[in-house]
């Protein structure tokens, strides 16, 4: 009997074990803070594409056509790309 109860032991230690490979993680801790910043800089470069319009349909408003809205803003949003792609491809350390 004492022997049963010693291989119920051991069984739940193996299943444990394996369980633990199991449920690790794809990405690591860096990972996530990478994906963030790419974030971050793809909601930068969205609120910067925003606004230049007019109020009256009318009046035409040279707002639209400035650095931020045609440069800037797009060069934000692939650069954030580009760090959500690295993020998502970097090894996590083990």
């Amino acid at each position: 009997m004492n022997a049963k109860k010693s291989d119920k032991e051991a069984a739940p230690k193996k299943i444990q074990a394996a369980g633990d490979k199991a449920m690790q993680f794809a990405f690591g801790r860096e990972n996530y803070r990478i994906m963030l910043i790419g974030l971050a800089v793809l909601a930068l470069g969205f609120i910067l594409m925003v606004g230049g319009g007019s109020e009256d349909p009318y009046v035409f408003n040279e707002g639209m056509f400035n650095f931020q809205r045609l440069t800037l803003a797009p060069l934000l949003i692939l650069v954030g790309y580009v760090i959500e792609i690295f993020a998502i491809m970097k090894k996590p350390r083990d």
